[in-house]
């Protein structure tokens, strides 16, 4: 029997990597979040627990709208301090679902960070264990030789143990600057009983930094956000600034995206009680037409939860990060 190995630096369908290609955008295995300042837990696990709260998070991104089998993206996070073990651990937990043509990626990671107060500031490192399944339904993809060894034509699936790692420094609540690595073991998933085909996965890295500026009104501010990461062969860079308001019972925010040669966004949120809700929209500036960029939706619920204070499990709303 002929064994034939494909080794993918992105996970896309073949005609949607074409197209990305012709479009000159840069991406790596991983999918991109237009509201990455809003998952910082997610591309660093040292963040999981480091305000003293219980974080939740869930995004779906709907990109290259209007393409035939293009990529949709969910993500769901969970992070909080361990105060039963001090305020010095952190932990968090998520799910990774990515679906592009055949190709599916799924991921299921539960972190741990430890925070260390140093220079007025805290200092955080994290390791992030998870488990990688990738799935391929060969059965819908359209040759015209169904006899090339190089392509599946049936339905297959492996998984692979992965592992991250994060670093970030954050000083009270004015500014933060990390780096973290993902897939730093470079896993291979061998798919299907005859184990003739592969995926590998390169190491990404990610860096990762903001600022919040305060404004003469106190309930205004500006929060400003970047994240650069690379494989070391490509790479993309995301920077976004948003107005906050931050009044007693409502608090809001917009702003804007821009990804240098690749895209630039809108953002919209809505604060309530600890519920954020949030859309974007990313236009792709390399060629695709205005209406067929990225549609994005964010939930998330954020609270103050120390179980360590006797009698006392203090919910209440909390300012919009």
């Amino acid at each position: 029997m002929c064994s034939a190995v494909i080794k993918f630096r992105m996970k896309r369908l073949l005609w949607i990597g074409l197209l990305l290609i012709s479009l000159d955008i840069k991406a790596q295995f991983d999918a991109a979040f237009t509201n990455s300042w809003a998952l910082q837990s997610y591309f660093n696990p040292a963040a999981a627990g480091v305000d003293g709260l219980l974080n939740v998070r869930a995004a779906y991104s709907m990109q290259m709208v209007g393409f035939e089998n293009a990529p949709k993206t969910m993500l769901i996070t969970a992070d909080m301090p361990l105060f039963f073990w001090g305020p010095k651990h952190g932990a968090g937990l998520g799910l990774y679902n990515d679906k592009a043509g055949v190709f599916s990626t799924q991921r299921i990671f539960l972190s741990y960070a430890y925070h260390l107060k140093l220079w007025g500031g805290t200092m955080s490192i994290s390791a992030r264990p998870s488990l990688l399944v990738e799935k391929t339904d060969g059965s819908k993809l359209d040759l015209a030789q169904t006899n090339d060894p190089a392509f599946i034509t049936s339905d297959a699936k492996g998984n692979a143990f992965d592992l991250d790692f994060g670093l970030r420094y954050t000083y009270k609540k004015t500014w933060y600057a990390g780096v973290s690595a993902m897939h730093i073991m470079g896993p291979t998933i061998t798919l299907g009983d005859d184990k003739t085909h592969e995926i590998s996965i390169d190491p990404v890295f990610y860096l990762t930094g903001g600022y919040r500026f305060r404004l003469r009104y106190p309930r205004y501010a500006i929060a400003t956000d970047a994240i650069l990461r690379t494989d070391l062969l490509s790479w993309r860079g995301d920077i976004t600034a948003r107005l906050e308001y931050n009044g007693e019972k409502h608090k809001l925010y917009g702003g804007i995206m821009y990804s240098p040669m690749n895209s630039v966004g809108l953002l919209l949120g809505y604060n309530f009680h600890g519920i954020n809700i949030g859309y974007s929209y990313e236009a792709y500036t390399g060629g695709i037409g205005i209406q067929n960029g990225t549609h994005e939706i964010m939930i998330g619920y954020q609270t103050e939860l120390n179980l360590g204070k006797k009698g006392k499990n203090l919910h209440k709303s909390v300012r919009l990060l």
